[in-house]
């Protein structure tokens, strides 16, 4: 229990009375007052009742609803959720009760803390402040709503890459389904000239692609995964993109699974039918990690599975640097559609783009130069084994190795 200011400014006020009144009088009157704040918090001693609701699953970057309900008090209630570095409560404090939002900030498993609530007693002289309820530990998954829009395209035909071409239009494959009107951006060779005349208006003939192909996505969880890309990290991106391979795998109607490693093999999820959800909840708390990346122990697990389209996440840096992957790559290539994905450097592109206005952005500009025609030479060498190659900004990686999975599905490269 504590006084309130209400408290302090009535014995303040005592106080100079004392000017005026015999030292007996003050005496007693600051006696009453501290005897009426302490029953007016004997009167709310026992802590309030809260029922705090939150989803017990979030997505990373996405708000979702908080919500905290005083059963009891209302109107001398005061609640603050406490917030932590990797989960944002806005607004966090409320009267009679809270309607907030929390952001999850980092992927994985984190705790809420418990919320504090403060009651004031009926005269305001005294409160207490409790923690009420226990933490609640919540599952923070990659951006699945960013994941589902794209699954959403692909199931209506309406996925494209960087806003212009589109890709990997479900419904084009090898087998006859049907004949529906053409819409903007069908390829112009799948329009069935006999139906347009007869019909008046342009058709198209509808193919289904084939089904039942393994997908498989190696996460590279290594140390340079680690490195900020804006307020995420290389690895959330992989992640990201991962999950929407794995979202538009299920609406493909093709098997898909994930490995994850750096120095040894962390988790390893067999490729399966509706697999999108199993590789989400697989990887949803994979963070980087202080070692050295082993390519070559996962590409050979992966090696031994049945023909697959792998996409392989990792970061590309120079030649020397990328050696380990470039010289590992081959144990995929030589049976699998293969593709290697990963984020340019924005403080690259920056240093490139930006009018240098003094010595050291010069300088930087030179480094960056550098930097970028040794990613182009690693990139050459893993190109030269079979490999495609994705080296995009972290907001397109999704959309990117979306295209690049139904590109190479439509061609039947697995």
């Amino acid at each position: 229990m504590a006084p309130t200011p209400r408290t302090a400014w009535i014995l303040g006020l005592v106080a100079l009375l004392g000017v005026l009144l015999p030292s007996g009088i003050v005496f007693l009157a600051a006696g009453l007052v501290l005897m009426a704040a302490a029953v007016d918090g004997w009167m709310v001693r026992r802590a309030p009742v809260v029922d705090r609701m939150v989803a017990d699953v979030l997505s990373r970057g996405v708000e979702s609803p908080l919500e905290i309900t005083v059963r009891e008090r209302v109107e001398r209630t005061r609640v603050r959720q406490p917030a932590t570095p990797d989960l944002r409560v806005e607004p966090s404090v409320s009267d009679s009760g809270l309607a907030a939002t929390v952001t999850p900030v980092r992927r994985g498993r984190h705790h809420l803390p418990p919320v504090a609530a403060r009651v004031t007693g009926p005269l305001g002289l005294a409160r207490w402040t409790r923690s009420v309820g226990e933490s609640r530990e919540l599952s923070v998954f990659p951006d699945m709503p960013a994941a589902r829009r794209i699954a959403a395209l692909v199931r209506h035909g309406l996925f494209r890459t960087d806003g212009h071409q589109i890709r990997g239009r479900l419904g084009l494959g090898t087998a006859f389904e049907a004949i529906r009107e053409y819409v903007e951006g069908d390829d112009v060779r799948q329009v069935n000239w006999l139906a347009t005349s007869r019909i008046g208006r342009p058709m198209v003939n509808q193919y289904r692609i084939e089904q039942d192909r393994d997908v498989i996505c190696v996460i590279d969880c290594g140390r340079l995964m680690g490195a900020p890309i804006g307020d995420m990290t290389r690895l959330d991106s992989a992640v990201d993109a991962t999950a929407a391979i794995g979202a538009v795998a299920d609406v493909v109607g093709d098997r898909v699974g994930v490995v994850a490693f750096d120095a040894a093999i962390i988790r390893d999820l067999k490729p399966m039918r509706r697999g999108g959800e199993p590789v989400a909840r697989t990887i949803f708390d994979l963070q980087p990690s202080h070692h050295e990346s082993d390519y070559r122990k996962a590409f050979e697990l992966v090696a031994g599975a049945k023909r697959a389209f792998v996409i392989v996440l990792t970061d590309l840096l120079d030649s020397s640097a990328a050696r380990p992957l470039v010289d590992a790559i081959g144990v995929l290539a030589r049976k699998h559609a293969v593709v290697v994905a990963g984020v340019t450097d924005p403080d690259v592109a920056k240093a490139l783009t930006s009018t240098p206005r003094s010595s050291e952005d010069a300088a930087r500009a030179v480094v960056a130069v550098d930097v970028l025609e040794a990613r182009a030479s690693a990139v050459l060498a893993l190109e030269r084994h079979g490999a495609r190659v994705i080296d995009v900004g972290h907001r397109h990686l999704n959309a990117a190795c979306v295209a690049a999975y139904l590109e190479a599905k439509e061609r039947i490269r697995f």
